[in-house]
């Protein structure tokens, strides 16, 4: 794992050399640069998690820099200013275009220091919480108390203690990011990035550029890859990556270098690697969909997360999580879920898992009225969002890629159909106008299990 690095600019060798000196012994990398192309170019060989930037140099002045990495699309690192000529208007400049802070010369080591490991922190913190919004408050590790999630929970802790790279697998709705999470925050890079990259919702065109940035005109714009750097890149749903796509990240994972979209020299990569994806990827190598020698790069310890199903003991602990927090993070009125109600729901076959569950939650806390949620709600619930879910296109499902929008059409309109046919395959089959081995792959692509379905309506 690599440490934070800092690059230091200052047309002053004695202060280059002297804060080099420093910030390594404090288990800083350190690159410098002497002036404002130097600067540019230590940027584009690799991105640094700080920059302490003087503001008088020869060719371009500090500030300037900074207007111009400011301007730069991506996440902008924390920049302290450095001046022993600064006035007030340049600090007030400097703070306008988001540098972190300005310290006058001659430098103050033990200022520094402070400043520097503050700047640092509030970043980390930034990158935290914008991970951690959808899980507000977090969820700090796989919730429930069976035999099956105390044994995930173990092997998670017990993976995290080494940097192999782990391909997780489950469902959708099983909590597979959340597993990635703690298993980062369980690691000796937990302080470092934590970058999630959803393969779904990559723009298409732009892609390539997301992942491994661009340089145009002496701008850089940093890649997820580059913004993971020293950390974990969580690559989630990666079956769902386009061939082009793979080949080139292939290339970079198995190199530990990638090359921007107009670069022309490689950039170091140091990450730790997660992936996760709801589809069987070995046979996704087989039909060809999947690059194989991608699978085996990533699946150097694979993690099976359990569907809900396979736990259902676990069903009245999460009911009683996700009530607290919805409660407490929307202002709900606080609902009881009753003893027959809950052992209703302990034997639902939960196609959704714990995304249906927490939906289900927050559906009963809104509309429903008075402490306690019994049998009775709990079913009509369960038979709305069943009919809801027939066919149903919300306003946010136009904002998806068309590969996770067909999908998610296609499984709720084969739902709809075997709880239609009563199960039956046959009759599936025929009224969908697909060959039954067809509709056999494409039902366990999609996670749905006919004898589940048929169970649910049964009970």
């Amino acid at each position: 794992m690599s440490a934070a690095h800092i690059l230091v600019v200052d047309d002053e060798r004695d202060i280059r050399e002297l804060l080099k000196e420093i910030l390594e012994d404090e288990n800083y990398e350190v690159s410098t640069a002497e002036n404002g192309e130097a600067a540019r170019l230590a940027r584009r060989t690799r991105r640094p998690d700080l920059v302490l930037l003087d503001i008088w140099m020869p060719d371009v002045d500090g500030i300037s820099l900074l207007k111009e990495w400011s301007d730069e699309r991506g996440p902008f690192c924390p920049v302290i200013m450095m001046s022993g000529h600064g006035t007030v208007e340049t600090a007030v400049e400097a703070t306008r275009l988001g540098a972190y802070d300005f310290i006058e010369k001659p430098l103050s080591m033990a200022k520094l220091l402070v400043t520097i490991s503050r700047a640092l922190e509030a970043q980390r913190l930034v990158r935290e919480n914008s991970g951690l919004r959808k899980f507000a408050p977090p969820v700090l590790e796989p919730l429930g108390k069976s035999a099956l999630m105390q044994q995930l929970r173990e092997q998670l802790q017990r993976v995290a203690q080494h940097d192999a790279w782990v391909l997780i697998s489950g469902e959708p709705g099983t909590g597979k990011g959340l597993c990635a999470r703690y298993l980062h925050a369980c690691s000796a890079r937990r302080d470092r990035p934590f970058v999630e990259v959803g393969a779904a919702t990559l723009l298409q065109e732009n892609s390539a550029t997301e992942l491994f940035g661009a340089e145009d005109g002496g701008r850089i714009q940093y890649g997820l890859l580059e913004q993971a750097n020293g950390g974990t890149l969580f690559l989630d749903e990666v079956g769902d990556l386009d061939l082009t796509i793979q080949a080139r990240l292939f290339g970079a994972l198995e190199s530990g270098a990638c090359l921007r979209l107009g670069g022309s020299e490689p950039v170091r990569l140091d990450v730790r690697v997660i992936a996760a994806s709801h589809r069987d990827l070995v046979k996704e190598v087989q039909a060809g969909r999947f690059r194989e020698d991608l699978y085996y790069r990533l699946a150097v310890v694979p993690l099976a997360v359990p569907p809900l199903r396979e736990h259902a003991e676990d069903v009245p602990d999460l009911l009683s999580y996700y009530t607290d927090m919805l409660v407490s993070l929307e202002g709900l009125m606080y609902r009881r879920f009753s003893v027959a109600a809950q052992n209703r729901l302990r034997h639902h076959a939960w196609p959704g898992n714990i995304r249906e569950l927490k939906n289900l939650v927050q559906r009963l806390l809104i509309l429903g009225a008075g402490e306690d949620i019994e049998v009775a709600e709990v079913e009509a619930a369960l038979l709305a969002a069943r009919d809801q879910a027939v066919l149903a296109v919300a306003p946010g499902d136009f904002e998806l890629p068309l590969r996770e929008a067909r999908e998610k059409f296609e499984r709720a309109y084969l739902e709809y159909q075997l709880r239609a046919a009563g199960g039956s395959m046959g009759k599936v089959a025929k009224q969908a106008g697909m060959e039954r081995t067809h509709l056999y792959r494409k039902l366990r692509a999609l996670g749905l299990n006919p004898k589940d379905i048929k169970l649910e309506d049964e009970s």
